[in-house]
Parts: structure tokens; C-alpha cells; sequence
């Protein structure tokens, strides 16, 4: 019989939960503010065109470093991907940001992935609450791969934790990948255009793009239960 759904929790407890979006609130007053502060300043931060023939001195390091960074966080989330997103956008533009940042969550979310399924559930159960596993195991025999799809896809949720969990269904591996690519790949690629607007000065149309972003992302993660439930419900 499948699990019931409602009061299902994505993170281990509330305080993790908590954490996470202090971490993810105080990670874009602090881009926002680090923009403002450093703008009379700091001239080669607002000359994207400079900061970019800046970075490019070290040839192939940077984009290598921004995919290392994407791939540890989805691991080990120490900073929010969107965040690398918006950096991304505004150091590479919206359209090479984008693929690098992809290569990167590529990366990280095969490793989430390959964890997962070679420790098993007692290793996911130390990261992910059970009731969220209970929920995916609830759709993982008939729905699988849309309910990841739809999951990865609708900003909000954690996938970052959705990648260990999914981790632990019968999908083969490079199906879990590319929904994970296909899923993902619209939310961040919004967050590069929110960054290539910024580097091209281009303020009121970021903080436009920003601000539906968050609505959708809380909107997203505010219906999570139900979300799951769609496919919870079928026959």
C-alpha cells in the first residue's frame, strides 16, 4: 500500500529545512549586496566585458572552476546552484554559463546518483527524511520517470536531495541522468539570463526575471506535497 503523502518532509528535520533557505536567503541579499557595494569601488566589477577578458587570462581554469564548483555543490550543497548560476550568466553570458553550469550539475548529479545506489538507503536515510524516501517510493514503480522529471523540472524543490533519492529507484543510471539535464536545465537557465542582465547593466529586467523566479520557486516549494501526490493519486 502506498504511503500517505500529506506532511511529507524533503529535509531531515526543520532545522534543516530552516538552514537551507537562511543559506539560500542570505546567499542572494549577499549577491545583491556585494553588486550595490561594490559598484563605486570596484570598476572592473561592473565592466562585464573587462571582469570576462579578466578571468579569461587563465584560459580553460575558469570555466573548470565554476563546473568544479557546481558538481561539489550538489554533493555537498555548500552554496545553492542557483547562486553559481547567476555568477555563471554574468561572467560567461547566458548561453556558455548555462552549458557550463549543466556540465557541472551533470557531473554532481551522476556522483548524487552512483552514492546512493552503491550505499543504499541507509546512507540516503542519514541526508533524506524518511517520509520523503516513503513519497518516492510511492511513485517509483509506475511513474518514475515523469515524477522526476516534474520534480527536477518545478522550481522550489531540493533537487539536490531529489538526485540521492532518486538514486534508490530501479531507473538505470543514465535515465536518472538525463532527466536530471532536462529537468534542471530551464530553472538555470533563467538564473544565467538574471546574471547576463547584470553584467549588461541591464537592472530592472534582472530584478524582474529574479522576482518571478522566487515567486515560482516558492510557489513550488509551498505545493510540494501536492506535486507528489499527483502522481501518487493515479491508477
Amino acid at each position: 500500500m502506498r504511503a500517505r503523502l500529506e506532511g511529507v518532509q524533503i529535509f531531515a528535520s526543520g532545522r534543516t529545512r530552516r538552514h537551507f533557505l537562511l543559506h539560500l536567503a542570505v546567499a542572494i541579499v549577499a549577491l545583491v549586496a556585494l553588486t550595490l557595494l561594490a559598484r563605486p569601488h570596484l570598476a572592473l566589477l561592473t565592466d562585464a566585458p573587462a571582469l570576462r577578458a579578466f578571468i579569461a587570462q587563465y584560459g580553460i581554469w575558469a570555466p573548470l572552476v565554476l563546473i568544479a564548483l557546481q558538481a561539489v555543490q550538489v554533493v555537498a550543497a555548500p552554496v545553492p546552484g542557483q547562486i553559481l548560476a547567476v555568477v555563471a550568466g554574468y561572467l560567461f553570458g547566458a548561453w556558455w554559463g548555462t552549458l557550463y553550469n549543466m556540465v557541472g550539475i551533470t557531473i554532481g548529479s551522476t556522483i548524487a546518483f552512483w552514492l546512493s545506489r552503491r550505499f543504499g538507503r541507509a546512507y540516503v536515510e542519514r541526508m533524506v527524511h524518511e517520509d520523503a524516501l516513503a513519497s518516492f517510493d510511492s511513485i517509483s514503480d509506475d511513474y518514475a520517470r515523469l515524477g522526476l522529471f516534474v520534480l527536477f523540472f518545478i522550481p522550489g524543490l531540493p533537487d539536490d536531495v531529489i538526485c540521492f533519492a532518486g538514486g534508490l529507484t530501479r531507473l538505470p543510471l543514465w535515465q536518472l541522468v538525463a532527466l536530471a539535464i532536462v529537468g534542471r536545465t530551464p530553472a538555470f537557465f533563467l538564473a544565467n539570463v538574471v546574471g547576463d542582465f547584470l553584467g549588461g547593466d541591464q537592472f530592472v529586467a534582472a530584478a524582474v526575471l529574479t522576482a518571478v523566479i522566487l515567486a515560482l520557486s516558492a510557489l513550488g516549494y509551498a505545493n510540494r506535497d501536492r506535486i507528489v501526490g499527483l502522481f501518487d493519486d493515479r491508477s
